[in-house]
């Protein structure tokens, strides 16, 4: 089981209504397709400091980092990432990658419960 997180760039939307359409639209653009949409370089920083953090699962031999799945990079696409954290970490990870997201200007969103994050 995982849980997971969408952070993209944009405009903070005003509610979780309207931050749910943008993330649908955002995922139908993005990553529901055969369109090869390179992360732009803001969402690229934003995994490089996730990955500071932790590293990537590619190169995980403690089985130390909370990602569901690697390389990071490959689960974004443009300006959105959607990516998944194992459950017994998603806590603490999403502890971090949140306030991260807000830090660099980007919104996070949890699609479980359809929220932002602060």
């Amino acid at each position: 089981m995982s849980y997971d997180l969408a952070v993209w760039e944009g405009e903070r939307p005003a509610d979780d209504k309207t931050a749910l359409r943008v993330f649908r639209d955002l995922y139908k653009h993005d990553i529901d397709t055969d369109a090869g949409h390179p992360p732009t370089e803001r969402i690229t920083a934003y995994v490089t400091a996730l990955l500071d953090r932790w590293c990537d699962l590619t190169e995980d031999d403690a089985d130390t980092s909370p990602w569901s799945t690697g390389p990071l990079i490959g689960e974004a696409r443009g300006p959105l990432i959607y990516f998944p954290m194992r459950y017994s970490m998603a806590e603490e990870a999403s502890a971090f990658a949140a306030p991260l997201a807000h830090s660099m200007g980007l919104i996070c969103f949890d699609p479980q419960v359809g929220t932002l994050r602060p």
